[in-house]
């Protein structure tokens, strides 16, 4: 089956045609510094991580993780090994992360290991990896109550270091189950053209024996690979299927594909293949050639010409058929035998001057011969939009673009990205949305029982998406919109981590070092408000914030609840208070 090809539903009372913008406010935010014990495990790239995935991947990773089961409950690993927590009841009473595990193992000893990565897979569960290529599966009791002890229910080495992404406990089996996302970026010798490298998601399935009720084993993993790092990648919480969001689409493999390919290099390489036929074009025909088999004669030879189509049987094997790319005036078509045991058929455009692309709808059997002359002339006709000079006369009649002009929140991306949703048992491609320019800007979890949302900019808004696994019709819902974000965010050249409060009542954004700029949604004015331009009373006004932390030590993690921000940063966790309502 096909996979559907789908659309977002803007629902258009969410949308506020109206707004004005943000208004800078310069009440203070109250802004909270914890000096940490050991330094955050930060991993910088290595001289062969040196491709923009890895840059999007591990470069840029969000080193501080929020426990979306436990509000004001974050989590980050420090050089050390231990994971340590802050869980914020009185903002005035804070005290020092504390911590709740500690790996087994030293990881500095190893050296291509990657960042420590953990996921909260439900309010007694997490999902760890040491960097090394370990996964841990870890019982923590309710992390509501402290003291709790963290044990560990599984651990086992699953090759090269990965980072978890994703992971859900599994609900109505028969034995407990989790399911992990997994993503690594390998390297991939045969790829001559691109990167040198692919990027692999793994979804990998752990449940509690049967015969034995306390130890786990592995007993599903698919490998999806792909050639970008996606955006978003979630697992449905019924398990039943994955959706991405992705620059390059991501296809399913065989766990033992890896094996193949080694076995593929020892084998010749194939013979290039020959075209079934040339062709050549004009403005006003096209001439195909088609090589003739050994002693054919002309009684041998059917050309049947149709208006949208051809057919050419040689020798009673048909060679050619199939629709025409456009129409031809199939009366004047005409065909001869040439002294090269060559077939030359004439076709006639009834469309004159329309370039045909190909000869055949979806036929990639033959190849384009294109003359110089011809080449010449279309570089002739496209040599206006080129210049080696900067915008040399804007006046003449066809200026080249100035992209001088152009500010980057108006430039278009090249990045068409795409959300495919995969089946959990066939991972087949079920349904596809074609995002073109809606650029991802991040996911936030709402609900921890639901799927994680992702917001997408539409025009100059920011609208927030909640994905329905249930829903086959309307699978994702639009729940809210941030105005005019996606236009103001684009002007931060130097952003690194983007996030929202769960009950959308701001959206934040820091750059890499010291500023934290906050948008609030619009909120009923104190005092009485016009606009003088067109005389109407304003009822609404949205703020805009920015804080300045007081260290130099680069920002290394993110994370908004509905009251604070947390930063993160080498040595220091900072608490931002953005709400104060409860």
């Amino acid at each position: 089956m096909e996979a559907a090809n789908c659309s977002l539903r803007v629902k258009r009372p969410l949308l506020d045609p109206r707004f004005e913008g943000y208004k800078l406010s310069l009440e203070p935010l109250p802004c909270y510094q914890l000096e940490l014990d050991a330094a955050v495990a930060e991993v910088k790239l290595r001289d062969d991580q040196y491709t923009l995935e890895h840059m999007h991947a591990f470069g840029m990773y969000n080193y501080l993780h929020c426990d979306a089961w436990y509000q004001d409950s974050v989590y980050y690993i420090d050089n050390l090994g231990r994971i340590m927590n802050l869980t914020v009841m009185l903002d005035t009473a804070l005290g020092k992360p504390r911590e709740v595990f500690r790996l087994p193992t030293d990881v500095t000893a190893y050296d291509n290991r990657l960042c420590a990565s953990i996921h909260f897979t439900s309010p007694a569960w997490a999902t760890l990896s040491d960097g090394t290529g370990r996964l841990y599966v870890i019982g923590t009791g309710d992390r509501g109550n402290s003291p709790e002890k963290w044990e560990i229910m599984f651990n086992e080495e699953l090759g090269n270091p990965f980072i978890i992404i994703h992971s859900i406990s599994l609900p109505d089996s028969e034995e407990h189950s989790v399911a992990v996302l997994l993503l690594r970026i390998e390297k991939e010798e045969l790829d001559l053209k691109g990167s040198g490298f692919h990027v692999s998601l793994e979804w990998v399935t752990v449940s509690k024996k049967k015969e034995d009720g306390t130890k786990y084993e592995i007993t599903k993993h698919h490998v999806l690979r792909g050639k970008s790092v996606p955006h978003y990648a979630a697992i449905e919480p019924s398990g039943n299927g994955l959706m991405i969001v992705s620059y390059k689409s991501f296809t399913a493999v065989s766990i033992d594909q890896s094996l193949e390919e080694s076995m593929d290099e020892d084998r010749p390489e194939k013979t290039k293949v020959d075209p079934l036929y040339y062709w050549q074009q004009t403005d006003d025909d096209l001439t195909v050639t088609v090589r003739l088999p050994e002693n054919c004669a002309k009684e041998d030879i059917r050309v049947q010409f149709l208006p949208e189509s051809i057919n050419v049987t040689l020798k009673d094997v048909q060679v050619l058929e199939g629709r025409l790319y456009s129409s031809v005036d199939h009366e004047s078509s005409t065909w001869t035998m040439k002294e090269n045991d060559g077939l030359e058929i004439s076709l006639i455009k009834k469309n004159e001057g329309l370039t045909w692309p190909e000869l055949l709808v979806g036929d990639k059997q033959g190849e384009l011969l294109r003359d110089p002359a011809q080449c010449a002339e279309i570089a002739e006709r496209l040599m206006h939009l080129t210049s080696d000079e900067l915008n040399p006369n804007p006046d003449k009649e066809k200026p080249p673009c100035n992209a001088q002009e152009l500010e980057e929140c108006d430039l278009f991306f090249e990045e068409s990205s795409s959300l495919c949703r995969f089946d959990g048992n066939t991972l087949k491609t079920t349904h596809v949305v074609s995002l073109g320019s809606n650029q991802y800007l991040f996911s936030v979890v709402v609900d921890p029982k639901e799927m994680p949302c992702f917001c997408l900019r539409h025009d100059v808004d920011a609208l927030l998406w909640q994905p329905h696994c249930n829903k086959q019709d309307d699978m994702w819902e639009h729940i809210a919109t941030f105005n005019a974000l996606g236009y103001v965010q684009a002007s931060k050249r130097d952003k690194k981590f983007f996030a929202c409060a769960p009950n959308y009542s701001y959206a934040a954004l820091c750059e890499c070092l010291r500023r934290v700029f906050i948008y609030r949604q619009p909120t009923p004015m104190s005092t009485v408000l016009y606009n003088r331009k067109e005389g109407r009373h304003v009822g609404q006004v949205a703020k805009q914030q920015v804080a300045s932390l007081e260290t130099n030590d680069p920002i290394l993690g993110f994370q908004a609840t509905n009251e604070r921000l947390f930063v993160l940063t080498t040595k220091n966790l900072f608490l931002i208070k953005v709400n104060t309502e409860n």
